[in-house]
């Protein structure tokens, strides 16, 4: 699978206003959106992706994903769930309120593909 496109990298206005009344003192995804924007760029995921085949989704989402997933101790299918359910989320990610999101198994095949960095024990960072 092909990497994926990064585009739709603005927040869809309805996602923004539905999101802002939801939350008018915001959450912590949408801190990450409106103060780390840009913190994951689809061109850093190049190397772990073949230049053919089908276009997947965007690897710097689920990066930011993956991120969100950890600081609030989610399961693969929650997360996902949330991508697809959370109005913080969406905006954090940047996606239309109709996304479908995504399987939850996408999260696993992501981190199959991420190197393995050690510390200097040996340790798996």
């Amino acid at each position: 699978m092909a990497m994926g496109s990064g585009a739709g990298r603005v927040v869809p206005s309805l996602t923004v206003r539905m999101a802002r009344a939801s939350n008018p003192r915001g959450t912590a995804a949408m801190w990450v959106r409106d103060r780390l924007d840009e913190l994951f760029v689809d061109e850093g995921f190049a190397d772990w992706y073949p230049a053919d085949g089908r276009k997947g989704l965007s690897s710097a989402r689920l990066a930011l994903v993956s991120v969100l997933q950890y600081a609030e101790n989610l399961t693969d299918r929650q997360a996902a769930e949330a991508v697809r359910c959370r109005l913080d989320w969406e905006y954090c990610l940047g996606l239309e309120l109709d996304d479908p999101g995504f399987d939850f198994s996408v999260l696993r095949e992501f981190r199959g593909r991420m190197p393995r960095v050690t510390g200097p024990t040996g340790c798996w960072l």
